[in-house]
This record gives structure tokens, C-alpha cells and sequence, in this order.
């Protein structure tokens, strides 16, 4: 969204989404579920599948990607032309059994551990889903995997027919 990132090309010729995870859900009339939560629980399940971090690794590296947004995303949010909310009522219950696995390996005394405890706080307000109720095609396979949309291209004519 930074216009900054493709100055060649003018304002008129872009179209900009904004993706979020909006979380809107409230546990009761006093406690709602933090965005940022989600959004953690989201990468740590992915990180440890795509690249291989362990949990500890992931909330250690937390901080350093809230900074990155705060300087490099969120200023630019008003640039979008539009916006799409990526999250789903039922994601926590659906990456409940990927994340307490990985939660529960924090190391006790470790300065993560506090984090890793009030994470699977959170999730026991929720029961699990089994994995294969996700569709296929769903945003958050983007986290869980085996998204059909993984590998997807656009064929070399649908791009051609597209822009004449």
C-alpha cells in the first residue's frame, strides 16, 4: 500500500486491499478476543510449519514484527481502496490443536513462557475442530496448510485477455 513501492506507477493505475484479522469476537460481556492474539496464534502455527521456528521463536520475534508494522503497514492502511477482513468466527478453535502442542514447548523460566501460558489460557475457552472441516480454500489454510490456492498462477492467456 506504501506508494513509495512502485513510484513508476500512478496513483490512478493502482488498486490497493488492505487485509486484516479484525477479530470481533468476545468470550463474554467483559473480555474480548484481541486481534493481536489471533494474529500470533496465526504465525506461530504457520512459522512452525513453513520455516520451522518453534514457538518461543516466534513470540521472541514478536515485538521486532508489531515495529515493522507499526513503521511500514498501518500508516499506510488509508491508501487502500479497499479492505478485507481476514478473520473467521471459528479460527481459534480451528488452530487450537496445531498451537497448544507448540505453545507447550516453551521452556519454563524463559521469557516467553509468560506469553506461551496466556495463549493457551485463551485457547481453552475454546474445543477443538478437526482440520479437515476447514475448507480447502479457506484464508486460514494460509496458516494450517494444504491450501488448494498455495500454488496457484494465472495462465500466461488469462493475463493476456485480461488487459486486452
Amino acid at each position: 500500500m506504501n506508494p513509495n513501492l512502485v513510484p513508476q506507477i500512478p496513483q490512478e493505475f493502482t488498486y490497493r486491499i488492505y487485509a486484516s484479522c479484525l477479530t470481533q469476537l468476545n468470550l463474554d460481556r467483559h473480555n474480548r478476543i484481541s486481534t493481536t492474539d489471533t494474529r500470533l496464534l496465526r504465525r506461530i502455527v504457520r512459522d512452525a510449519r513453513e520455516r520451522g521456528y518453534t514457538a518461543q521463536q516466534t513470540i521472541k520475534q514478536w515485538e521486532s514484527v508489531r515495529r515493522g508494522e507499526k513503521l511500514h503497514i498501518f500508516p499506510y492502511q488509508d491508501y487502500a481502496n479497499d479492505m478485507f477482513n481476514s478473520a473467521l468466527v471459528y479460527e481459534l478453535a480451528a488452530l487450537k490443536a496445531s498451537a497448544e502442542p507448540l505453545l507447550r514447548q516453551v521452556p519454563f523460566g524463559t521469557a516467553e513462557f509468560i506469553e506461551a501460558k496466556r495463549l493457551l489460557a485463551l485457547l481453552e475457552w475454546f474445543l477443538p475442530i478437526p482440520e479437515n472441516l476447514i475448507p480447502d480454500n479457506s484464508i486460514l489454510r494460509e496458516f494450517v496448510g494444504n491450501s488448494i490456492l498455495k500454488n496457484f498462477k494465472l495462465w500466461e492467456n488469462d493475463i493476456n485477455r485480461n488487459h486486452i
